[in-house]
């Protein structure tokens, strides 16, 4: 590892709250404060000014939503795509897929580079790696000229079957750097065949190197420490890579949430959980049994990215989705938000109502104990702006009936998203726990888990940050892959060897050039499929990797054919070093502030209960205790339902049971 400082501070900035975690000693320390969207950087650097008086001394480990935004709001740079000739269409005919098959008035998005962005080079090499034809210096010298001509701000190049013979795509790359603008190269981000896929990772790349590289550098000089970055398989990079390959980070602070969630629900004993994480702008879930998964068949606003991700499903629904009315009457929550600016009613600028503003006119939510008592809810203004909302939408819903209907719906597309994650997958979901954080996930988990039949929740200390814990935790991680296409009926053992020490060689030099130091631990992995199929299975590597393909086909589709020839389609290999940062001693701040017990009445199933609200500090390790409950603290609140018995673990975690 690099020379360890005396402070590291995890950050994930989100739609409403950047979350900070820190160690001092063993103890955890949290600190939340409001995001600036215009500009996350300002939040962080007001952070770690509160956190350390001498910014110049801390590690800052950063989860930023900043590639995924400039994607879903197609804010990215200027970019030309230049490929072989002929297939400078490729990126907006895309495959045969249409996502409202029955939609007559539906239109794709354009493409991100526009047709005068698009270029063709008079080259080729064969699907065996053979050049064809090499490019020639005038038609270079030529193409840079018009290129230029165009003033884009960033260039993306995927040439064909790249992946196999980059000799080509390095020589129109050499010619391409006296452009000056940034260069993002398909052989060096993706060596992966099917050429759509892989043109659309190298061009969201490109999209996004600009506009990440302007921010990382603003926030280099805001923030004096040194700073890296989470990225979205699970793991951590130096700042520098994040900027040449942003769009390694486009699910960044989700992915933390992950890590954080199996890591904490480990030291409760539950290896097989759902982790479910609703914040103010969206809700992430992931399945992990055992241990989180990564995919590379990933989407980001309609695009295909196709670098290692965590197997993560978002949907747009958090505590600050806005309620709708649509043309039939219906009753509609999110996917826009009110973020935090100007935030829900209740925050004191909203003027429309929020999920959280449902949860706060249910009593679900204590007005005078939000973020530990420092910030005070509005109850009076969500009440009389929500009635007069109503009223201008025609409705004579009672407020409580309207802010029940609100959960009842958010709950539902939540409901639907664990679906995909479990069910869809083949996974029974009353195996596992389900692990809630996110500022408002612990309000709605409950519920969640009762009509899915899990049988407990789990509420890892603090809930609302542990995205941020999750990236203080996590491993430099570094991923190298190969396309190979090998039909195969046993194992060809020193031609697989030979190509993992390739990888092996690209990941360590990589480790070497950012200056990680310690032991590195590499992953086997390779991509499988029957002779014909068009999609892959991925698997770790093992001298019985054929046989247990046969058995994940047969779990995940229903069959197998062990007579069947196998392709193995792609290698892939992971390094991995170790985070300095363990659990093992871990100490939890106790941090009661300004909170206290009460009594609430809160609504629960159109019927109001008397309930108990308890500062989660006050809860004794073991003892059992019995809903309706209204649990605060500083992060988040958890909201258990009558009738469900609860108890604070050993580890820390509120374990909930549901059946």
């Amino acid at each position: 590892m690099p020379p360890r400082p005396s402070l590291r501070i995890a950050i994930d900035s989100g739609g409403t709250f950047t979350d900070c975690v820190w160690l001092e000693g063993s103890t955890l320390r949290i600190l939340k404060v409001f995001s600036t969207p215009v500009d996350p950087s300002q939040a962080i650097a007001e952070a770690v000014g509160k956190i350390s008086s001498s910014g110049s001394g801390a590690t800052v480990l950063h989860g930023t939503t900043v590639g995924t935004n400039t994607l879903l709001q197609r804010k990215g740079a200027r970019v030309a795509f230049v490929t072989t000739s002929g297939f400078e269409d490729s990126i907006e005919i895309g495959r045969q897929h249409r996502p409202r098959l029955y939609d007559f008035f539906f239109e794709k998005d354009p493409p991100l580079a526009p047709s005068e962005l698009r270029f063709g080079v008079e080259e080729r090499v064969s699907a065996e790696g053979e050049i064809l034809r090499a490019p020639q210096a005038a038609a270079l010298a030529a193409l840079v000229g018009r290129i230029t001509a165009q003033q884009p701000e960033a260039i993306a190049l995927s040439l064909l079957f790249s992946f196999v013979n980059p000799q080509n795509e390095k020589q129109v790359a050499q010619a391409l750097e006296k452009t000056g603008v940034p260069l993002s190269i398909s052989h060096q981000i993706l060596p992966e065949f099917r050429e759509f896929e892989r043109a659309s990772t190298v061009l969201v790349n490109a999209y996004l190197q600009p506009v990440m590289q302007k921010y990382l550098r603003g926030l280099q000089r805001r923030v004096q420490g040194r700073i890296f970055v989470m990225q979205s398989s699970g793991g951590i990079t130096a700042l520098e890579t994040a900027a040449s390959e942003p769009v390694r980070t486009v699910l960044s602070g989700p992915a933390g949430g992950v890590v954080g969630a199996s890591a904490l629900a480990r030291r409760s004993g539950f290896e097989k959980i759902i982790s479910f994480d609703m914040g103010g702008t969206s809700t992430d879930v992931a399945l992990v049994d055992g241990a989180a998964s990564t995919t590379n068949e990933a989407e980001v606003a309609g695009l295909p990215v196709r670098v290692p991700i965590l197997d993560i499903h978002t949907v747009g629904a958090g505590g600050g989705s806005l309620a709708r009315f649509d043309a039939g009457g219906a009753l509609r929550v999110g996917p826009e938000s009110a973020g935090a600016d100007p935030g829900p009613i209740c925050y004191g600028r909203g003027l429309r109502p929020t999920v959280t503003d449902a949860n706060l006119l249910l009593g679900r939510l204590p007005a005078d104990q939000f973020l530990g008592g420092d910030f005070k809810l509005d109850l009076q203004r969500a009440q009389k702006l929500t009635q007069q909302w109503l009223k201008e939408q025609g409705s004579r819903l009672p407020v409580e009936d309207f802010a029940a209907g609100v959960v009842r719906v958010v709950n539902a597309n939540m409901e639907k998203a664990i679906r995909v994650v479990s069910i869809e997958r083949g996974y029974d979901s009353r195996h596992f726990s389900l692990v809630a954080f996110g500022g408002a996930g612990a309000m709605h988990a409950c519920e969640l888990a009762q009509a899915l039949r899990i049988p407990r929740v789990l509420v890892p200390a603090y809930p609302g940050a542990l995205s941020a814990l999750g990236i203080l935790m996590s491993d430099v991680v570094k991923d190298s892959s190969r396309t190979v296409l090998m039909r195969v009926r046993e194992l060809p053992g020193k031609k697989l060897d030979r190509l993992y020490a390739e990888l092996q060689r690209n990941i360590s030099s990589e480790l070497e050039r950012e200056g990680w130091k310690g032991k590195v631990i590499f992953e086997k992995s390779a991509d499988l499929r029957y002779r014909g199929q068009g999609y892959e299975l991925n698997l770790s590597f093992g001298s019985d990797l054929l046989e247990r393909f046969h058995a994940e086909h047969h779990r995940r589709y229903g069959y197998s054919s062990p007579q069947r020839e196998v392709e193995i389609v792609t290698v892939r290999m992971r390094g991995r070093v170790a985070s300095p940062e363990k659990l093992t001693n871990l100490k939890i701040e106790g941090r009661a502030g300004k909170l206290h017990t009460a009594s609430a009445h809160v609504w629960f199933s159109g019927k109001k209960s008397k309930a108990q609200v308890l500062p989660r500090e006050v809860l004794q390790k073991g003892k059992r205790y019995r809903g309706p409950a209204v649990i605060t603290e500083y992060s988040a609140t958890t909201v258990v339902p009558p009738g469900l018995a609860f108890y604070p673990d050993k580890a820390g975690n509120l374990v909930i049971e549901t059946v």
